[in-house]
């Protein structure tokens, strides 16, 4: 086993950080940042402080009794969340249940150092939790953002990556976080892009325990490796696209985090997936000529302006980003694929 972690550079770290300043210099720099004690005046932090009864208390104040989506695996997968050995299915189940329920077993398993992985993802504040975000308040701008909860014990979400910017705060238990930037893609050896664990693609790489043998390329990115842990009140910036591994520790780990999305809000994702259709197969002569249209409409940096030689109103789908222009965008994919 290689045990790289242990010794990986630290992610940046920043304290005092205003609105004007995450705004202006952390969001621009493309890098993930942790925001030590952002969150420690909360409430929701304060309720930890008494141990895993208040917390389950505090949280149960707030409950909608609406269904949640709940994880679930056995002691062996030791919380690692992941594909089953045959890759035809997952190592865990999942369910909808009544968050009572939910927070029901983990008080009981608490104690318990063979107890089941357990956790709920992803859960909208405003529908299931209400309340929470009026006294719980963020205080950096995370424009649309819905805050969402994360609910568990030991558990290791796998190394994957998020298309939105994401702040993810640890309101109790303590939280590993290890990211690799995107160039680094190549070698992570990503696994099935659309039969997905809980969204996005993962890493097939264990990074608590890489085999170099079967994944070599990963050698390549382990330089790039930055790792945080972080304890109630911490914060955590992630870039879009940036890959994240993350382990919770302790007997009841309470996250909340904020997805924003930056410009029209298209999945560039779901761009990749029609390339790869339309693309990815044709003659290498015709893959290299679509190549130069990408790089001139796509990935110039004077991409915005490829169309400055014709008048505004002719340049269409083509013309600066605006409500308009994506509008007719979108019309014109849809008659597209109708077409086909």
């Amino acid at each position: 086993m290689i045990d790289f972690l242990s010794s990986a550079a630290p992610i940046a770290e920043r304290s005092g950080v205003t609105p004007d300043v995450f705004a202006s210099e952390i969001v621009p720099a493309y890098r993930p940042v942790v925001l030590r004690g952002l969150a420690a005046d909360w409430p929701a932090v304060a309720a930890w402080q008494g141990g895993v009864r208040p917390m389950i208390d505090y949280l149960r104040q707030f409950d909608a009794g609406r269904p949640v989506t709940m994880f679930a695996g056995a002691p062996d997968i030791a919380g690692r969340f992941f594909y089953s050995a045959d890759h035809r299915g997952m190592n865990f189940q999942q369910a909808q249940v009544l968050l009572s329920l939910v927070l029901d077993a983990l008080a009981a398993e608490a104690g318990n150092p063979a107890a089941p992985s357990l956790y709920v993802g992803s859960t909208p504040t405003p529908d299931v939790f209400p309340g929470w975000a009026e006294a719980n308040v963020l205080s950096l701008p995370t424009p649309g953002a819905v805050p969402r909860l994360w609910i568990g014990n030991g558990s290791r979400v796998s190394t994957h990556y998020d298309m939105s910017s994401n702040l993810a705060v640890v309101v109790s238990g303590r939280r590993r976080f290890a990211v690799i930037p995107p160039a680094q893609t190549p070698d992570l050896y990503v696994g099935p892009l659309e039969d997905t664990i809980a969204g996005q693609p993962v890493s097939m790489v264990d990074l608590e325990a890489p085999d170099l043998d079967r994944y070599p390329r990963f050698a390549e990115a382990m330089p790039a490796v930055r790792v945080a842990e972080l304890g109630p009140g911490d914060a955590i910036y992630i870039p879009a696209y940036w890959w994240h591994d993350v382990r919770a520790t302790g007997p009841l780990n309470v996250l909340v985090n904020y997805w924003w999305h930056e410009g029209s809000g298209a999945s560039p994702f779901n761009a990749l997936m029609h390339a790869v259709l339309a693309v990815r197969d044709l003659p290498a002569g015709e893959r290299d000529a679509m190549r130069v249209w990408f790089e001139q409409y796509v990935f110039e940096p004077t991409a915005a302006s490829v169309a400055d030689h014709l008048p505004d109103h002719a340049r269409g789908v083509v013309g600066p980003a605006s409500p308009e222009r994506d509008a007719k965008i979108r019309a014109f994919l849809r008659q597209a694929l109708a077409d086909r």
